[in-house]
């Protein structure tokens, strides 16, 4: 009458983060700690089967004792009756060379297969008779998918089980924006599943659906991964009850992660030195917290600021920093210039692409609020445009300074 998940995805062990320097290692430590506090759960909330919706690992290129750290945590949980079903994702993709057929799980976990069961294109599905319960993996042997990961998948006229779960590592479709990742697939397929619950992975950031009678979530990974992944950090609590012949799902997100992500927008206007800046940022310093500084308002003509200075200065107070400027440039003073003239045209122009950007950078961080972020490939669930409206702006604003001082006479020393 009732099945109990633990949902995770996108723990991406092993990923080098070359930007990181030195806290690399720091990092990686924190995302094994939190597939280990992801088992932990599990066994005390005493679920019955643990899921993994692809990319545990972040290549397929691992030293044997990262792996042997996994099985060993997979061990616990089929010590406790718990069952583990993992599908490879875009990272860890089961191609020729994939880490799933280089290691057994299995056996390296001291567990029976039906207790650690890696899901593959040709071990697409697993049957649980004692949990009720069937497990749909759908994978391919490439990144890029030839097909829709659920296409064919009828779940509703199979018999072999009461509850039906599937696993999928893709994008949900999102047209012009997810229509260049490897593997996508739409909420009308899902709802032609029959599924009871979708277990998906790809995006880095939670986020919660339904599609007819079909229930899916993106769990997010267990620790952010990047920068701009404020949806990450935690994994999904699922269950799955018959009420009077209904089937219920309800989904409790619980966070697993040490890692916060937070962004500041900062009016530049009330900025009075790059050391008054600094000062001001660093009060927020928390070696837990990756912090995203946005510099908006009016720039002031008379303030220099060095954002790579900035940068290196507040590095070492935080996990991960980064500042960018997306200001406005200060108006000249007195009458804007004539339409009709060369810096009035040139003014106007600039100005209404600056107005298109902010539009976009505020619709970005709408859909990135809702839907989550990736890794590795994309900053977010929603594919990146080819331009990032962030970085053009900030280019914008530097040339519309530069220009307008040209264009006025004057000379400027860069």
């Amino acid at each position: 009458m009732m099945l109990r998940l633990l949902h995770t995805a996108d723990v991406h062990l092993g990923a080098r983060h070359t930007d990181l320097g030195e806290r690399a290692a720091v990092l990686r430590e924190r995302q094994f700690a939190a597939f280990r506090t992801s088992v932990d759960l599990a066994l005390a909330e005493r679920v019955d089967i643990f899921l993994i919706a692809g990319d545990l690992f972040d290549s397929n290129t691992q030293p044997r004792r990262s792996v042997e750290r996994v099985a060993a945590e997979l061990g616990r949980l089929a010590r406790a009756s718990i069952r583990t079903v993992i599908i490879p994702g875009t990272h860890d993709v089961y191609d020729g060379a994939s880490i799933y057929r280089a290691y057994d799980l299995a056996n390296m976990a001291r567990a029976a297969s039906d207790w650690v069961v890696v899901l593959t294109p040709y071990l697409p599905e697993v049957v649980f008779p004692p949990l009720d319960a069937i497990i749909y993996g759908r994978v391919f042997d490439t990144k890029r998918s030839p097909r829709s990961p659920l296409a064919g998948l009828d779940a509703a006229s199979d018999t072999r089980a009461t509850w039906k779960i599937g696993m999928v590592h893709g994008a949900l479709s999102i047209p012009g924006r997810t229509d260049s990742d490897p593997v996508v697939f739409t909420e009308d397929e899902i709802a032609r599943t029959g599924l009871d619950y979708l277990a998906l992975g790809h995006w880095h950031s939670a986020m919660e659906g339904r599609a007819g009678s079909v229930a899916y979530a993106y769990s997010g990974a267990p620790e952010p991964v990047a920068i701009d992944q404020d949806g990450a950090g935690q994994v999904l609590l699922v269950t799955l009850e018959d009420r009077g012949g209904r089937h219920v799902v309800s989904i409790e997100p619980k966070r697993v992660g040490q890692t916060r992500v937070e962004k500041l927008d900062l009016d530049v206007s009330a900025v009075r030195s790059q050391p008054d800046l600094i000062e001001a940022v660093g009060r927020y310093a928390d070696s837990d917290l990756v912090f995203d500084v946005r510099l908006t308002g009016l720039y002031p003509d008379e303030l220099d600021l060095d954002l790579d200075e900035i940068e290196r200065a507040l590095a070492p107070s935080f996990l991960r920093f980064r500042i960018r400027d997306v200001s406005i440039p200060g108006t000249p003073e007195g009458a804007d210039p004539p339409p009709d003239t060369v810096l009035g045209a040139f003014l106007r122009i600039a100005q209404d692409r600056m107005a298109e950007l902010e539009q976009a950078s505020s619709a970005a961080g709408t859909d990135e609020a809702a839907t989550g972020a990736r890794t590795g490939e994309p900053k977010s669930p929603i594919a990146a445009p080819e331009l990032d409206p962030d970085e053009e702006l900030a280019d914008l604003r530097e040339v519309l300074r530069l220009g307008r001082h040209l264009l006025e006479g004057r000379q400027v020393t860069l």
